[in-house]
This record gives structure tokens, C-alpha cells and sequence, in this order.
């Protein structure tokens, strides 16, 4: 059996990653999830834990970091910081949590190495993101080189992006074709009971449903 450690935030692009991990690559999952203190905190639980459990994962791990939330700096983890709700614009967003998916990433890395996993899957998205620099598939080879180095000689860890190069409309495309319950999923960055619809994450989503031709299911619960 070869075992993939797939972080899930609750959101739609962890949610298709791990997916492809399991459905198309062959891996058995175990799940991750991090509360870092983030204002959907809640709601993002609630998600992975069905998502997780869609995909018969053979762990569950959930993680409390929240030192993230004391180092601060950020929209989605300081209540001081409002949301932005006028679009996308140049720039690294207040919304960006400082080296996230580098903290990420070194947990999966141990956790990996404990289990005997393989890989490591992640969610993130280049070209269509909200502008995070640790989101570029550079950023990802080059801790890769650094895990190469920082686990023992027997250990191989790959960390895999495979929507790494995607827009949000094949991201949605892909998801429908493998039947992730995008219904499960959650992306606002600001509100637990409905998205708000105007945060870039919202913003991204419907953008990516609306290119796809497609109806987002979650606005249908």
C-alpha cells in the first residue's frame, strides 16, 4: 500500500489535490488539517472532516497551530484586519498569513516520514491564486530540495501540486469529473454560515464556476 499525507483545508482546491492523490495516482490518505486560529476555523473543521471521510481516509490527523495567530499579520487570522471585499488587485494581500504553507508543509514532512508516506499533496494554485508567494510551484521544488536534506537518507518525500499550473475553471471542470462533493467544500474567508460572495477567495470561486459553466453547489444547500 503507498500512502500520500494530503493536507485539506476545507476548501475546493485541497478537496480535488487530494483526490487526485487517491482516485487517479493511487495513494491511501492521510488526512491533515490545521486550525491556525483563521476566522473560518470552524467551518474549515467541519469541511475537511467530511471530506476526509469521503475519501476513506486512513487517518484523520487534526492539528491546533495557533501560534499563527499570535505571530499575526494577516486578514484571515487578525479580527483588526478587515477582509477585502473590492477584488483582486496587484500585490501580496492583506489576507496572505506569513510563510503558511512553509509551517504547512514541515509538519506534513514529519508526519510523512512517521507513517512511511510517500508524498505529500497540496492544493496550492499559481497562476490563479490570490498573489501568496509561497503558492508558486518554485517555492514548492525548492523546500523539496530542503526535505531531501532534512529527513533521514532512506526517506523520499515528493511534494505534489497538481493544480499547481490550473485556472479556477479547470479546477472546477476537474472536480466535477472526479466527483468531489464540492458541496462539502468552503472557501469565504470571513463568514461561517454562507459565503459572502465578495471576499477574492468568494470572488475566485464563482469566477471559476461562472468560466466552467457550471452551478456551484453550495449556493443550493
Amino acid at each position: 500500500m503507498k500512502k500520500a499525507v494530503s493536507i485539506i483545508s476545507g476548501g475546493m482546491d485541497s478537496a480535488l489535490s487530494s483526490y487526485i492523490a487517491k482516485f487517479e495516482d493511487g495513494y491511501e490518505i492521510i488526512a491533515l488539517h490545521f486550525n491556525y486560529g483563521q476566522k473560518t476555523e470552524k467551518k474549515e473543521l467541519e469541511s475537511f472532516k467530511k471530506i476526509a471521510r469521503s475519501l476513506n481516509s486512513l487517518k484523520l490527523v487534526e492539528l491546533d497551530l495557533h501560534f499563527i495567530k499570535e505571530i499575526g499579520g494577516s486578514a484571515l487570522t487578525d479580527k483588526s484586519i478587515e477582509v477585502p471585499k473590492s477584488g483582486i488587485l496587484p500585490g501580496v494581500p492583506v489576507t496572505y498569513v506569513p510563510f503558511r504553507n512553509g509551517i504547512f508543509l514541515s509538519i506534513a514532512t514529519a508526519l510523512a516520514e512517521k507513517e512511511g508516506a510517500e508524498a505529500i499533496y497540496i492544493g496550492v494554485v499559481e497562476e490563479d491564486s490570490s498573489g501568496y508567494p509561497d503558492c508558486s510551484d518554485s517555492f514548492i521544488k525548492k523546500l523539496n530540495e530542503a526535505i531531501d536534506e532534512g529527513t533521514k537518507s532512506e526517506t523520499k518525500i515528493e511534494l505534489k501540486t497538481p493544480l499547481v499550473k490550473l485556472k479556477k475553471e479547470q479546477i472546477v471542470k476537474k472536480a466535477k469529473e472526479l466527483n468531489v462533493p464540492l458541496e462539502y467544500t468552503w472557501s469565504c474567508y470571513e463568514r461561517e454560515d454562507k459565503p459572502c460572495g465578495v471576499c477574492d477567495s468568494c470572488r475566485l470561486r464563482a469566477k471559476g464556476f461562472e468560466i466552467a459553466g457550471l452551478v456551484d453547489s453550495i449556493y443550493l444547500q
